[in-house]
């Protein structure tokens, strides 16, 4: 699974915004996909991505609608090429504090997105050591989210939760991902409960082999990103 690439991951739910498009339309559209960042393209050309902050800091000057192509758009160089390994977009994600990440082609041209989510998803299937804990993500409706008690069926297999990260799940507006950091990274039967009840797994991280220097840095990062 090391051979995972960003053309692997691109995320056909997230659409770019256009220079052309108002500076309203990227509002909505931040709202209605609940994400704190989209790209902007000028024809196929990646030209930076609109954030929350940018339209603010528009509303708090009072100015009129306006062009995206008129913005100072930010993170125009933070990309990766279609053919990197998605440890390069976890290593973007984190030093930018970006929920996703943009992909070009060989002629620079945008050919998607992949957000952190995504990347998580890919990371829980590459075994990298972590000393002796494991991560889980979860997902689930809002509505069945009880930290007291998930944490009984963690305990109930002779397991601690260190701490946990609750995030909305960036592909249903009515679920959560819930990332829980536990303290053994013998996660089989901890799964098989939370399973058992319904809750299900979409990635899962332990300490299976030694990871070289880079995994593991990668590793550490992926975990501040999580705050977990």
């Amino acid at each position: 699974m090391n051979s995972i690439l960003a053309e692997d991951l691109l995320n056909p739910l997230v659409p770019p915004l256009k220079v052309t498009d108002s500076t309203e339309k990227a509002a909505r559209w931040l709202e209605e996909f609940h994400v704190g960042q989209l790209p902007v393209l000028d024809d196929r050309l990646y030209r930076g991505l609109v954030t929350e902050s940018d339209l603010l800091d528009q509303d708090r000057e009072g100015s009129e609608e306006r062009l995206l192509g008129s913005l100072q758009l930010q993170y125009a160089d933070v990309h990766v090429q279609h053919d990197q390994h998605f440890y390069n977009i976890i290593e973007l994600a984190v030093q930018n504090n970006i929920q996703l990440v943009p992909v070009l082609d060989d002629q620079r041209e945008y050919l998607g997105v992949v957000t952190i989510g995504d990347t998580l998803a890919a990371f829980g299937k590459v075994p990298v050591a972590s000393g002796q804990l494991g991560i889980l993500v979860l997902s689930m409706e809002e509505r069945d989210y009880s930290l007291t008690q998930i944490s009984r069926y963690v305990e109930e297999n002779d397991a601690k939760i260190l701490s946990a990260h609750v995030a909305q799940d960036e592909h249903d507006p009515y679920r959560i991902r819930l990332t829980l950091k536990i303290n053994t990274p013998n996660l089989a039967r901890i799964i098989a409960t939370l399973e058992r009840f319904n809750y299900s797994i979409t990635a899962q991280f332990s300490g299976a082999g030694e990871p070289d220097e880079d995994e593991q840095q990668r590793y550490d990062a992926l975990l501040r990103y999580l705050n977990v």
